[in-house]
């Protein structure tokens, strides 16, 4: 017990030494830098700061990471050396396209698992690492495949849960050139998981455990950061809807994955056909959610008998009012209001306090009524689509 407690707690070391953790961590400066920049484009203000996706980073996944690593534990679901170092290299291939989406498991250990195969059967020759890909056999690809369905379902789990925390609006052109609203999300996650690594540490406890065994009989214990990427357009609904029928989609996807790579313990072959179709599948959800986004009308337009909210700013008075994304505005201080200038008049009629008639996503009328403190945003914290304005005129 003494000699699995030491390892545990280097593994949990080692963990600070892969570089893939730091690299995250960059990435995810730059996505809130660049979100920053396009919502002050857009609105002249940002919705959240910069440091937004980065304070989402590790949170979201450390519940996931150690259920997964329970999970891989107690199965004894072993992973090669060689795969570990693939799936780090595509991890930080795949972030050149800037498609934060390919950081996803999927393609990052799905690649891996492809590269593995070719690599063995050709004998690459790998600088510095010829060890680790030396004896590669189809005994990796039952745990690559179980390990790829695992992390699939943890995806989908983290996009229901947390995708749809802090969307950010943005404004674009439709095909008609009429200025509309949509909501964006990229976002970065890092889980941890512990998984066993063929080497000299610690000894088999059972003989039937790993389950997916590898060959060895002594293995490494290894916390490893895998990247999560998640991105998607909203156009045609609520965001918080949109992001958590994808992430169910993407949840189904890696139980029916998780489900037939279990048949790779008895023939190996299978788990070829289990990750190309973890791939295709994973690709399809996204290609499909793209398709009935392009044909569908955009939620956040002009209307006509309100003013419809596209984003609300934290902690400014719209937000402390509870103002939801996707209600309307109909009245404010009795007045009615179809564009942002009637809706800053009506504002400016009691600069002391404000009263708002508003129509919720499910179409009941509710009252919100506040007091208005100095220093308060002028148009309440609440972003809207914006009609066109000529340069030098003031975009709220």
């Amino acid at each position: 017990m003494q000699v699995w407690l030491v390892e545990v707690i280097k593994g949990i070391g080692r963990f600070f030494l892969d570089p893939v953790a730091y690299y995250l961590v960059i990435l995810a400066g730059i996505l809130g830098v660049r979100r920053v920049r396009r919502e002050r484009k857009n609105f002249n203000i940002r919705a959240y700061d910069a440091y937004f996706e980065l304070r989402q980073l590790i949170p979201a996944g450390l519940f996931a990471g150690l259920i997964l690593s329970i999970i891989i534990f107690a199965a004894g679901i072993a992973v090669p050396f060689a795969a570990i170092l693939l799936i780090t290299a595509f991890t930080f291939l795949w972030s050149l396209t800037t498609n934060v989406r390919l950081l996803a498991p999927v393609y990052t250990v799905g690649a891996a698992f492809f590269t593995l195969i070719f690599a063995s059967q050709n004998n690459w020759p790998v600088p510095f690492f010829k060890n680790a890909f030396h004896s590669i056999d189809e005994k990796v690809y039952p745990s690559l495949a179980v390990l790829l369905g695992l992390l699939l379902v943890a995806e989908g789990c983290m996009i229901i849960k947390n995708g749809s925390y802090g969307t950010s609006p943005k404004l674009i052109k439709s095909k008609r050139g009429r200025r509309v609203g949509v909501h964006e999300v990229k976002r970065l996650w890092l889980l941890p998981v512990l998984l066993l690594i063929p080497g000299d540490a610690v000894h088999l406890p059972f003989t039937w455990w790993p389950v997916f065994h590898l060959g060895a009989e002594n293995y490494n214990l290894i916390v490893i950061p895998f990247a999560v990427g998640f991105q998607q357009r909203i156009q045609s609904m609520l965001p918080k809807q949109a992001v958590k029928a994808l992430g169910k989609r993407v949840l189904w996807l890696g139980i029916i994955v998780l489900v037939l790579s279990a048949a790779g313990y008895w023939f190996p072959l299978v788990s070829i056909v289990v990750v190309t179709l973890a791939i295709l599948g994973r690709e399809g959800i996204a290609f499909m959610q793209r398709f009935r986004e392009d044909g569908m009308p955009f939620y956040f337009s002009k209307k006509n008998h309100g003013l419809m909210i596209l984003g609300v700013i934290p902690n400014s008075p719209a937000s402390k009012m509870e103002l939801k994304v996707g209600e309307l505005i109909t009245k404010v201080n009795g007045n009615l209001v179809k564009d942002e200038k009637e809706f800053y008049e009506a504002l400016q009629k009691n600069r002391a306090y404000c009263k708002l008639e508003v129509i919720d996503t499910n179409g009941e009328i509710r009252f919100e009524q506040r007091a208005l403190y100095e220093g308060d945003h002028y148009e309440l914290g609440i972003l809207f689509v914006q009609d066109e304005r000529t340069d030098g005129e003031k975009i709220g």
